[in-house]
């Protein structure tokens, strides 16, 4: 493995918020108002924990790509690839529940996000056993916000 350069990074993790602000910003930024009105699936948490939550997480995810892209070998460069393509997919969940009120479209993207965050964690797994270590937490929360969504769903008709 390679010396860890602290500016790529600080990139690395500046960029994965940013997926998730630019995801909020399109969303029209009504989630506290929207939430509130919500019936909710039982263990859905307050409101105020999602922005932490997702920003903890993207932060971490954010360190096992880089660690990844800091490994030899072209499985790094599909892993990465992978790692890219499910932030994208994470980025489509906020607009098309909050801002498009698509709880069918919510679920889709959630399981398909939930989907992709295992087999990245495996890949990642197959690369570097700590780069997948930073994965995990994000590997349970989509599956946690893949059961919230279809507890959304299920209620919320």
């Amino acid at each position: 493995m390679k010396r860890i350069k602290v500016t790529e990074l600080l990139i690395y993790i500046v960029s994965a918020e940013l997926v998730g602000a630019l995801s909020a910003l399109v969303s029209g930024g009504n989630f506290s108002e929207y939430y509130l009105t919500l019936t909710k699936p039982p263990i859905a948490p307050p409101g105020w924990v999602f922005p932490i939550a997702w920003a903890l997480l993207y932060a971490l995810t954010a360190v096992g790509a880089y660690l990844i892209s800091i490994s030899y070998g072209d499985m790094s460069r599909s892993a990465l690839r992978l790692y890219t393509v499910q932030l994208g997919v994470n980025f489509l969940w906020s607009p098309v529940f909050f801002r498009f009120n698509s709880f069918v479209g919510a679920v889709i993207i959630a399981a398909v996000l939930f989907l992709l965050a295992a087999i990245m964690t495996v890949k990642f797994y197959r690369i570097s056993e700590t780069a997948a270590l930073f994965t995990l937490p994000y590997l349970f929360w989509t599956g946690y916000a893949a059961y919230l969504s279809v507890g959304f769903l299920i209620l919320n008709r």
